[in-house]
């Protein structure tokens, strides 16, 4: 195994991970950090391995501890080195776990200087003067100053980060980024000691940062990152064979993002669906085995959601409680799909960082391996041993035929 990732959540694994198996590197999707017997077989025989992590939300206490975990054991399976891997719209809660784990990582791992480059420019993720875009908007513009367990209501990652961490935060400006490798590595040893947010608007802007990350222990980023560095092992593009699943199949989507709440305005009006509602989870009234029995008995694979707007999410919020809300709901989608699965469920698509995290948790996988894209960001998953496959998506991922899409992926394998 040659480089290592850490991601602070399942969909952001899967997503990176697609990344670097698009880019040519033989990669393994892991869910935690492997026990030895999980990892047989599999942690050695890769070029790259992704951990992932239920990070975001954690304290950074708890964050810290998974993380310096995810790094060891990494670490022991040979990697060179490190990325941990954030979402591309930098979000965390005010109390940070970017600018600690990213600090916390680099004491362990020695590294000095650390670059932090959230952008994705396929995704419409851009940093420019320091400052996160998506699309033509400011991150605290964009819909996720409303997302429920994470606002972001700053779009200076600077600023940003410098909350989250003890040490000095610098700035790459996109000036030189744009010159290539050799003026980025000349401005990162001018910035010995501090985290590096460094600009970033297209793939080749990557490219140059990915090149400049050569022999570095520890890199900190969205997905975007991955794009430069397999070149830096020797690694070139090519495809790896993967076969997808028929049987039944099911959407699922916890997410509140402005996307995909288009997106389930859009399969509802093409297949069965059935809202759920928080407060009748909070109360008891919600049965999974009578779930179970509608979503089997339906012609079309049907959606299951609870994907509110955010003046519906902020009144249950207040009626209830963030995180017994959010815990409410994410039991649920854990404990309706491995009930799913129990009853023969072949292909299953998320929506939602945390709704992947629960479901993935229900369906107690352990490894995944990666197929081809659905969409950018988002590949199809198989489970290690199973004839199960799976779409792991970020709330804001995907265009409206999204969910189509992911289910005949996951069927045709292409």
């Amino acid at each position: 195994m040659k480089l290592g990732v850490i991601a602070d959540d399942f969909t952001g694994a899967s997503d990176i991970a697609l990344m670097l198996s698009e880019a040519g590197m033989q990669t393994v999707q892991f869910v935690g950090v492997p026990s030895s017997t999980e990892a047989s077989g599999s942690g050695t025989n890769c070029d790259a391995g992704v951990i992932s992590l239920k990070s975001r939300t954690e304290t950074a206490v708890d964050a810290i501890r998974q993380s310096l975990a995810a790094s060891d054991w990494l670490l022991s399976q040979g990697c060179e080195q490190i990325v941990f891997k954030v979402c591309s719209t930098f979000d965390s809660t005010d109390e940070g776990n970017i600018g600690p784990v990213t600090q916390a990582l680099a004491e362990r791992l020695g590294e000095q200087t650390v670059l932090v480059c959230p952008a994705f420019p396929e995704n419409g993720r851009t940093v420019y003067q320091g400052h996160l875009f998506v699309g033509e908007t400011l991150l605290n513009e964009s819909g996720m100053q409303n997302h429920p367990l994470t606002p972001m209501r700053d779009p200076d990652i600077r600023r940003v980060l410098s909350r989250q961490t003890t040490w000095p935060v610098s700035h790459i400006a996109h000036r030189t980024v744009r010159q290539g490798a050799e003026s980025i590595g000349d401005a990162i040893n001018a910035k010995t000691g501090s985290m590096a947010i460094l600009d970033a608007i297209t793939d080749e802007d990557l490219i140059a940062i990915g090149k400049a990350a050569a022999g570095r222990r520890l890199v900190t980023g969205g997905s975007g990152i991955a794009i430069g560095l397999p070149a830096n092992f020797g690694i070139t593009p090519h495809q790896h064979s993967w076969t997808g699943t028929g049987g039944k199949a099911v959407v699922l989507s916890g997410s509140c993002s402005t996307a995909t709440r288009g997106q389930v305005s859009h399969y509802r009006q093409k297949a069965p669906s059935r809202e759920i509602m928080v407060e009748d989870v909070i109360g008891g009234w919600v049965s999974i085995d009578e779930l179970v029995e509608w979503t089997i008995s339906q012609d079309e694979p049907p959606l299951l959601f609870s994907s509110a707007d955010p003046e519906t999410v902020s009144q249950v919020q207040q009626r209830f409680g963030r995180d017994k809300s959010a815990s409410a709901i994410e039991n649920l989608f854990s404990d309706l799909a491995a009930a799913l699965v129990g009853a023969g469920v072949e292909r299953i698509v998320v929506a939602g960082g945390e709704t992947s995290g629960a479901v993935v948790s229900g369906i107690k996988a352990s490894t995944f391996e990666i197929g081809p894209r659905i969409a950018p960001g988002v590949p199809a998953l198989s489970v290690a041993g199973q004839p199960l496959a799976l779409a792991l998506k970020s709330g804001n991922f995907g265009g409206p035929n999204f969910f189509e899409d992911a289910l005949h992926v996951l069927r045709a394998g292409s």
